[in-house]
């Protein structure tokens, strides 16, 4: 007999079937017929009226628990460094404290499925167990935008303010009050949940977590760690997987493991490097074919054999995509106990490494290549310099005894090498780059320009040889792999670059794609000149970002067909993936690219991997900026060189020389006379001025804001230089296309 349900039935069948039920399900398991649900809708709506039940669109659960999918805020972490997140709205008065649900993240989660703290995302609740709720993000709806990081300022009567950390809210400070400070004290980074703003006074917000103090600048990376939600804590599971690892014995042939220990390996890193993952070896090659030639052997540490497919280890690296140095630490992408002890190769040390062993013509060109799983034992670490001085005849206890036997052999594979390169024609920029030197006290010493020595390119060139040779033997065997590709530049940017270039008085054909030594001609016209480095950053700003990518369209700046990251596994996931690519396609072992990871399933890692590089750039950057900032502080007033490395509508970018540290002048401080923008020219003209992209100018710092990494500036000379007189005896309006930005943009990493 077909009837309505009474209210108890109703709840029970609704508590039974929570969150997969609406009308229609309740209709149909009651048998009511359509001229009934008028009436079944009533007794819901009194239901809910009542709190005894809730409803989410036209779904309905049992009040106080959670529906299948609910719309939640992820608030924090455990000990373990999982996400926790509470629903949106619940009512806490009718059903006491909000439940936490703790985040489950898949292992191969898109990049709309990962969240974090602060973000407000869909939740699908998976299971309810030992009162734990676990739940899975389906879609992010709000990337923390509720919320704001910044630097806690006590006042009296424990109140206190927040002062913002990101640029464009210079100026912007919320007020706390004394009972929504959460115990955080004066220089604490804090998260922030920000209150509607009156009409009058500070908008107001309450501390929702405490990240850390930032009392000195040793703590300054912190800023960007949290801003840009960087995974830095490694669960308790994963560092047990890593401390149970062991390095292969040299009876171990399970893995068809060769040894090479009588090979005399040596790594050459910068001298603070804390990882040494790879290292180098050549000789003349003796056969008679190949006289004049090389055999040039580079040896990776041997990362799948630690972390493999599916462990803890593995999906945590997803997860974080590569390794983030800041000046004052390294956010590792796998634990010390694999990046720094098992992976690093030691001089002197028994240690797993896949190598491949390449002959070299004279002429420089690779003839032929080999892949091999070893054990290798290096005989000597060395930094840059010391291997640079070695071969100048300046050696010292640890490079005398091997200079003849292994360094020049090195340098003159390397010289061979170059004369390939110079024929392949890569883009030849020359960027400099900032590094800052620190006292003990984490605080800034002093900013430095490094030179690039002839021991960065001699590896630079063995490297990419050694990744051309992993995307050529994984193609060979037809095994999928993620490549590193480099597009060319788009129509737009190339003329953009061409109408810049014409400032100048240099040509760029028009139509037609320029290739890499199409560039390097432009670069060699200004070489030595006082706009080469402006003609440099042009140029780089120009092409295409670098990125990772199942499929394959080359690498324009290494003017390569293919090309692959092969050579650091220990802090990039892309060259994991490779190595156990290159284990499946030679046979070497049973911990290789398992045979259910396809081109769909790299082309999601290789995206998500993208932006986590991506993400890192900005943080290295953002620190870099906020350690300058702090160390220029304290000399307000004082008077710089630097050159205008950005125009825009609201004012000039100004570059420094001294430090490369980047600051801003705005439109209204330009000077005196009236400046008109002129969009299509980047450039600011005024009746006896004109001021546009690279012009050499002399400012003074006015204000240091270290907590954002700004700084503003003050223009001391009023008339621009004319770079060279390139204007005035070209005869062409000041002008300048040239696509500009922020201030300096860092090299993209090849």
């Amino acid at each position: 007999m077909r009837r309505l349900p009474s209210r108890e039935e109703l709840v029970d069948f609704i508590r039974q079937h929570s969150g997969k039920v609406g009308v229609r399900e309740i209709a149909r398991a009651f048998g009511a017929k359509n001229a009934d649900r008028a009436a079944l809708k009533r007794m819901l709506r009194e239901l809910a009226d009542e709190g005894r039940i809730d409803r989410q669109r036209k779904r309905l659960h049992h009040a106080g628990t959670l529906p299948p999918v609910v719309l939640a805020d992820i608030t924090g972490r455990d000990s373990d460094g999982e996400l926790l997140a509470r629903p949106t709205e619940w009512d806490e008065e009718a059903h006491g404290a909000p439940p936490v649900i703790h985040i489950v993240t898949p292992r191969r989660a898109r990049p709309n499925e990962i969240a974090g703290v602060g973000d407000r995302a869909l939740i699908r609740i998976e299971r309810t167990a030992h009162e734990e709720t676990s739940g899975r993000v389906i879609k992010l709806i709000d990337r923390a935008k509720h919320r704001a990081l910044g630097i806690f300022r006590g006042l009296a009567g424990g109140s206190g303010r927040l002062v913002p950390i990101d640029k464009k809210q210079l100026g912007r400070e919320l007020a706390i009050a004394a009972d929504a400070t959460a115990g955080a004290v004066d220089g604490d980074l804090v998260a922030v949940e920000v209150a509607r703003q009156g009409r009058l006074g500070l908008p107001a917000g309450r501390v929702v977590e405490r990240l850390g103090s930032l009392k000195t600048e040793r703590a300054v990376s912190l800023i960007a760690i949290h801003a840009h939600e960087i995974p830095h804590v490694f669960t308790s599971a994963v560092l047990a997987e890593a401390e149970a690892a062991r390095a292969p014995s040299p009876a171990d042939r399970e893995y068809s493991r060769e040894d090479w220990r009588d090979v005399p390996f040596v790594t050459i890193d910068p001298p603070d490097a804390k990882d040494h993952d790879d290292a180098v070896h050549a000789k003349p090659d003796p056969d008679p074919r190949n006289a004049g030639g090389h055999i040039v052997s580079v040896a990776i540490a041997d990362v799948a054999h630690y972390v493999r497919p599916d462990s803890q280890l593995d999906r945590e690296a997803v997860r974080r995509g590569n390794s983030v140095y800041f000046p004052d630490r390294v956010v590792a992408m796998l634990p010390e106990r694999i990046s720094n002890d098992l992976c690093s190769l030691r001089p002197n040390v028994n240690r797993a490494a896949l190598a491949v062993c390449m002959v070299i013509g004279a002429d420089g060109r690779k003839r032929s290549h080999s892949f091999h799983r070893v054990l290798i034992r290096s005989a000597a670490r060395l930094s840059y310099e010391q291997a640079q001085l070695a071969v100048s005849g300046r050696t010292d206890e640890i490079t005398e005894p091997i200079v003849g036997k292994i360094l020049e052999p090195l340098y003159a594979a390397y010289r061979a090498v170059l004369r390939a390169r110079e024929q392949r024609g890569p883009l030849d920029l020359e960027i400099p780059e900032r590094k800052i030197v620190l006292k003990s006290d984490g605080t800034v010493d002093r900013v430095i320009m490094p030179p690039r020595l002839e021991s960065h390119r001699l590896i630079e060139e063995f490297m990419i040889l050694a990744n051309v040779a992993a995307a050529e033997t994984c193609e060979r065997a037809k095994v999928p792999l993620i490549y590193r590709v480099h597009d060319e530049p788009s129509p737009e940017k190339l003329n953009a670059l061409r109408e810049f270039l014409v400032t100048l008085d240099i040509s760029l054909p028009k139509g037609g794609t320029l290739r890499p030594d199409g560039f390097n001609r432009i670069l060699a016209r200004v070489k030595g000149r006082d706009i080469e480095r402006l003609v440099n950053e042009v140029v780089l700003r120009t092409q295409a970002q670098a990125e990772y990518s199942s499929q394959n369209f080359g690498h324009f700046g290494l003017n390569l067909r293919r090309y692959a990251h092969f050579t650091s596994p220990i802090r990039r996931y892309a060259d994991l993936i490779v190595h156990r690519a290159l284990i499946r396609a030679i046979k070497l072992g049973s911990d290789g690219l398992p045979d259910g990871i396809d081109t769909r399933v790299l082309a999601e890692i290789a995206a998500g991997i993208s932006a986590t590089e991506r993400r890192a750039m900005k943080a290295e950057r953002e620190t870099t900026d906020r350690l300058i900032a702090h160390f220029l502080a304290d000399r307000v007033g004082a008077i710089f060189d630097g050159h205008i490395s950005g125009v825009t509508r609201a004012g000039l970018f100004v570059e420094l020389d001294e430090t490369g540290a980047d600051g801003f002048i705005p439109a209204r401080n330009i000077g005196e006379e009236y400046f008109r923008f002129q969009e299509a020219a980047r450039a600011f003209v005024g009746r006896s001025a004109t001021h546009r992209l690279g012009d050499p100018v002399t400012v003074e710092l006015v204000e240091a804001a270290p907590v954002a990494g700004a700084l503003r500036f003050r223009l001391v000379n009023q008339q621009a230089s004319r770079r060279d007189g390139a204007a005035k005896r070209s005869g062409h309006p000041p002008r300048q296309a040239a696509k500009s930005g922020r201030g300096r943009q860092s090299r993209s990493r090849r």
